[in-house]
C-alpha cells in the first residue's frame, strides 16, 4: 500500500471539467447556448453549460457509456450520477443547434506560412472529399437518411454522408456539411466552396470536376489542383517545356464548337513508370488554374496533388481512431447530427494540442501520432486542476507530453485498398428478422421431459 500526497489528493478532487474550460472556453459555449435559446437548464443535476460540454465528452469518450463518461468529467459525491435515461433525455432536449454554432464558432484553419508541409508557395492546401458512417437501425434513422443498397439486399445500417473541407497540412475539417446517403458528394461540394476564399488552393478528385465548380473556385478568389478523367476532351492550345499545356473547360459541347464562356486551365497528362506502384502504366491527367509553368512545374503539381490523401488519413482518425466502435450511438437524425458535430469539433480539439506540440517539437503537425495525442488527452482531462494558474501548467505539461510523439519519416510504401473479411457464414438479417417473436414462458417453464 502506499498514500497519496497533498497535491495528489487535492488533484484527484478537482472537478474534471477545467480542462475542457481550458480548451473549449466556457464564454464561447455560453454564446452559443444564448445564440440558440437552449441556456436553460434540461436536468435538475447538471447545467445547460455542463450538458455541452457532456456532448463533447461524448466524442472523446466514444466507447464509454453516458454514466461513465460523466464520471470523467465530475468528481464523485454520493447520489450524484444520474442515470442513463435521464442524460440521454437531457441531451434530447439541448438539441443539435448548440453545438453546430459552437462549432462554427471555433473551428478554423490552424497552419501558419511557416507550418511545414500546410503551403505551396503561399497558398494553402485545402482537400475536398467526404465519407459516410453507419448509424443505429431505426425506422426513423433509415427514413431521413437511408441505407445503401446492394446486390443480395440493403445494407445493414442507415448511413449518413459528411463532405468537408480540410486544411492537408494540419488535417483540420473546418467546414463539413452532413446529409441523407441519397445526396451525392459533388451536390454538397457546391454549398462547401464557399467558404473557399483567396490564398487557398483547392485538391478534389476527379468525381467533383465541373464547369460550374471551376468557375466557382475562381469566383472566390482560390486556385484549383484537380484529377479529371481521361476520356475528357482538352483542345490544346498552347503546348509549354514541361509538358503541360493551356486548353479551356467548357459547359457543354456547343460552348466548345463556338469557344464560348471558356476557362482557361493547363492539362498534365503523365503516366507512372513504376511495377510496384498502383497506377503504373496507366494514363493520369490533372488540371489545374495555376498557369504560370516558370512558377509551377509540371512535376511539382503532380507531386503536390497527391497531398489531397492527407484527407483520407483525416476521415481514417475519426472513423478509426476516435469513434472506436462500429456505429454512432445516436437513435434519432436531431441526435446523430449533434454527435457528428461534437465528433468533428473533437477533433479539432485533438488536432490543436497536435499543432501546438508540433511547433513545440519543430515539426509537422502530420509528424506527431494523433493515436496517441488522444490517449493521452484522455488519460490527463480527469487530472486537470480547477485553479487557473495551475490549469495553465497543466496545459503545458500536456503540450510537452504530446511533443514526445513524434512519429518517424514515413516509409515509401503503399498498401492495397481491401478488407480481410467480406462475407460471413450467417443469414442476412431481413425485415422478418425485426420482429422476431419472444418467449411466453421462461426457460425453466418451457422444458418438457421425454418418456
Amino acid at each position: 500500500m502506499f498514500s497519496l500526497g497533498k497535491e495528489a489528493v487535492a488533484l484527484s478532487r478537482a472537478q474534471r471539467l477545467a480542462a475542457l474550460y481550458h480548451i473549449v472556453p466556457r464564454e464561447k459555449v455560453q454564446q452559443a447556448l444564448h445564440k440558440t435559446g437552449r441556456d436553460r437548464a434540461y436536468c435538475k443535476r447538471v447545467s445547460a453549460v455542463f450538458l455541452l460540454y457532456f456532448v463533447l465528452a461524448l466524442g472523446l469518450f466514444c466507447t464509454d457509456c453516458y454514466c461513465q463518461v460523466f464520471r470523467w468529467l465530475k468528481r464523485w459525491k454520493k447520489d450524484s450520477v444520474p442515470g442513463r435515461s435521464t442524460l440521454c433525455e437531457a441531451r434530447k432536449r439541448l438539441g443539435a443547434a448548440p453545438v453546430v454554432v459552437l462549432a462554427k464558432e471555433l473551428i478554423k484553419p490552424l497552419a501558419r506560412p511557416d507550418t511545414p508541409g500546410a503551403f505551396h508557395r503561399d497558398l494553402r492546401l485545402v482537400g475536398l472529399d467526404g465519407f459516410v458512417l453507419d448509424i443505429p437501425d431505426m425506422p426513423v434513422n433509415d427514413k431521413v437518411f437511408g441505407r445503401p443498397s446492394g446486390g443480395r439486399a440493403p445494407g445493414a445500417f442507415p448511413q449518413v454522408r459528411v463532405t468537408a473541407l480540410c486544411e492537408a497540412g494540419t488535417h483540420v475539417m473546418f467546414r463539413w456539411l452532413i446529409k441523407p446517403l441519397h445526396v451525392g458528394e459533388p451536390t454538397m461540394a457546391d454549398w462547401l466552396l464557399r467558404s473557399v476564399g483567396p490564398g487557398m488552393l483547392l485538391l478534389w478528385d476527379k468525381n467533383f470536376l465541373s464547369y460550374a465548380r471551376v468557375k466557382k473556385v475562381n469566383e472566390q478568389g482560390a486556385f484549383l489542383l484537380a484529377r479529371v478523367k481521361t476520356n475528357m476532351i482538352f483542345q490544346r492550345i498552347q503546348r509549354f517545356k514541361d509538358g503541360s499545356y493551356l486548353s479551356k473547360i467548357y459547359r457543354n459541347a456547343t460552348d466548345r464548337r463556338h469557344d464560348r464562356n471558356g476557362i482557361l486551365v493547363r492539362i498534365m497528362d503523365y503516366t507512372i513508370n513504376d511495377p510496384g506502384r498502383k497506377g503504373d502504366g496507366e494514363k493520369h491527367r490533372l488540371l489545374t488554374t495555376l498557369l504560370d509553368p516558370e512558377l509551377d512545374a509540371a512535376r511539382t503539381l503532380i507531386e503536390l496533388y497527391h497531398v489531397r490523401w492527407e484527407q483520407e488519413l483525416a476521415i481514417d482518425e475519426i472513423k478509426t481512431h476516435q469513434m472506436e466502435r462500429p456505429v454512432l450511438r445516436s437513435q434519432t437524425p436531431a441526435g446523430v447530427v449533434q454527435e457528428l458535430y461534437s465528433l468533428l469539433l473533437d477533433h479539432f480539439v485533438v488536432r490543436t494540442v497536435m499543432f501546438e506540440a508540433a511547433q513545440k517539437a519543430n515539426v509537422s503537425p502530420l509528424r506527431i501520432s494523433f493515436t496517441n495525442t488522444l490517449k493521452i488527452l484522455r488519460c490527463r482531462i480527469p487530472e486537470c486542476p480547477r485553479r487557473r494558474r495551475a490549469r495553465s501548467k497543466w496545459w503545458r505539461d500536456l503540450v510537452n507530453e504530446v511533443a514526445e510523439e513524434v512519429l518517424p519519416p514515413r516509409r515509401n510504401r503503399i498498401n492495397p485498398r481491401v478488407i480481410k473479411r467480406k462475407m460471413s457464414k450467417w443469414k442476412k438479417k431481413r425485415p422478418k428478422d425485426r420482429s422476431y417473436p419472444q418467449p411466453n414462458r421462461t426457460f425453466s417453464q418451457g422444458i418438457v421431459m421425454i418418456d
